[in-house]
């Protein structure tokens, strides 16, 4: 259980450090591609490439009524590094921060996951995750991502998955060889 902790940890400071600076660079002239919902971004230095998107739908509530709040950029990302073994790490940034200790349920068809927060980052807790989720995402027309902001806002974003394959293999292709 202590080792688990301790490599989710880490896991949790790596993927925001570079999830912060991916976010940033896809606000540059680094797209590469579009497949429907999700583009394509490719950074050099260091080398690397993700698929994102944009919710299709978002609603904000508190005590059970819609409210209108400010939120920064909502994206669903997949990286990949060209040194990393992981087949792509999955990402969530809710445009707020989340709650602290709160978590992110992630529902895809059938399948429910459960993203860790930490600031206005979400991530899988293993690589082992983040496959289950790539493949339901996969196979899956949309995401629907639910969670509590830090002033107790619930949010719901749903994302569309059209386009997430090509994106996916177009990213993971960039940056893998």
């Amino acid at each position: 259980m202590a080792s688990k902790l301790v490599r989710l940890a880490a896991g949790l400071c790596m993927a925001a450090v570079a999830t912060t600076a991916h976010a940033q660079q896809a606000t540059t002239d680094n797209r590469v591609g579009a497949n429907v919902d999700w583009s394509v971004f490719q950074a050099d230095n260091p080398k690397e490439c993700w698929g994102v998107s944009a919710p299709k739908e978002t609603v904000n509530t508190r005590d059970g009524r819609v409210v209108a709040v400010r939120r920064s950029d909502i994206q669903l990302f997949v990286l990949f590094r060209p040194d990393d073994s992981d087949k792509g790490q999955v990402s969530f940034t809710g445009g707020y921060p989340f709650a602290p200790g709160s978590t992110v349920n992630m529902v895809i068809g059938d399948s429910e996951f459960e993203l860790f927060t930490e600031g206005e980052w979400a991530w899988p807790a293993t690589p082992a995750d983040d496959a289950k989720i790539i493949t339901a995402m996969k196979r899956g027309a949309d995401a629907v991502l639910t969670a509590r902001s830090a002033r107790g806002t619930q949010t719901k974003d749903s994302f569309s998955l059209l386009g997430f394959t090509a994106a996916f293999e177009d990213a993971e292709k960039r940056c893998t060889q």
